[in-house]
């Protein structure tokens, strides 16, 4: 998992980019970090994140897959992986040092289960996602992906920013209801 990681970064250091607006935080009062979960320190958080992350991509994947439902194709999330913490390097790619902006890195898989044609098919993503704190509590600021098996005959897919993905938006349905206060 590790050369994995170093890969992903080596490839993605050369675009990545942090969203101006996204990297400037406020400060949060000591009483609104206290009233809610949202608040918690990151491995508190991605925690549970992970443990409920599954059920809400596949409420995305119910709401955006009709096409490959109507085709005989069915996707499931079924299991999120235990997170890492550790982060890895970043270029300075800004005039200004954004070292103090509070950015988390947090790498995780996804075992995803395919049904086509009373075929199985199982595989695993690999995420490298970065939250940031704000005063509703933290925020997505961008999510990275790569797909499929660490093999020689069968590499994974190069690494691609995907936000907008299922887990991206599965992601930030999650967050949005943590700073809604509707998850304990």
């Amino acid at each position: 998992m590790t050369k994995l990681i170093l890969f992903l970064v080596t490839s993605l250091l050369s675009w990545l980019t942090i969203p101006q607006q996204l990297a400037r935080t406020q400060s949060i009062s000591e009483s609104q970090y206290e009233d809610n979960f949202c608040f918690l320190e990151i491995p508190e958080l991605t925690n549970k994140l992970l443990q409920d992350l599954p059920n809400y991509a596949n409420r995305v994947i119910q709401r955006t897959q009709s096409l490959n439902r109507n085709a005989g194709i069915e996707t499931y999330v079924i299991d999120a992986g235990k997170p890492e913490f550790e982060p890895l390097p970043l270029p300075q790619i800004q005039y200004s040092s954004n070292s103090s902006n509070g950015t988390n890195q947090i790498f995780f898989t996804i075992l995803e289960r395919q049904y086509s044609n009373n075929r199985k098919l199982e595989r695993q993503s690999y995420y490298w996602l970065f939250l940031i704190p704000t005063t509703q509590g933290w925020q997505m600021m961008t999510l990275f992906s790569r797909f499929g098996d660490n093999l020689p005959n069968n590499p994974p897919t190069p690494p691609q920013e995907s936000s907008n993905g299922i887990i991206g938006q599965a992601v930030n349905l999650w967050l949005k209801d943590c700073s809604a206060g509707t998850i304990h």
